[in-house]
């Protein structure tokens, strides 16, 4: 019982959940996608430092608003999330566009002056 009460007590934040990501070479850089549902563009940042591509937010439960309701069951992770990526080049002077389409956030990064194909 003792291990079990200072586990609980040294938990000081639920850990973020962490979306999946499929990430793609382009002909000009590179593009991630990140499945995001249900994740409002204002809840999102992104960031590239080096080779690391970070994004970060909340996805939040707003679309029951009836009172008086109560949850059943639930699967979906909501809160705040977190995913880094290291990716195979430094990324640090790309060109960085973020979309949303069909819940998924996309992070297009153009390089310069390169190959990839």
């Amino acid at each position: 019982m003792a291990k079990l009460t200072k586990k609980w007590l040294t938990m000081e934040r639920p850990s973020p959940w962490q979306p999946s990501a499929d990430v793609y070479r382009t002909k000009d850089g590179w593009l991630v996608k990140f499945d995001l549902a249900g994740v409002g563009p204002g809840d999102v940042m992104v960031a590239v430092r080096g080779r690391r591509l970070r994004i970060s937010g909340v996805r939040r439960d707003s679309f029951v608003e009836e009172e008086g309701s109560t949850h059943y069951s639930m699967e979906i992770s909501y809160n705040r999330f977190e995913r880094s990526l290291i990716m195979p080049e430094n990324l640090e002077n790309a060109r960085v566009s973020i979309a949303t389409r069909e819940g998924l956030l996309l992070v297009r990064m153009v390089t310069e002056g390169k190959e990839n194909v």
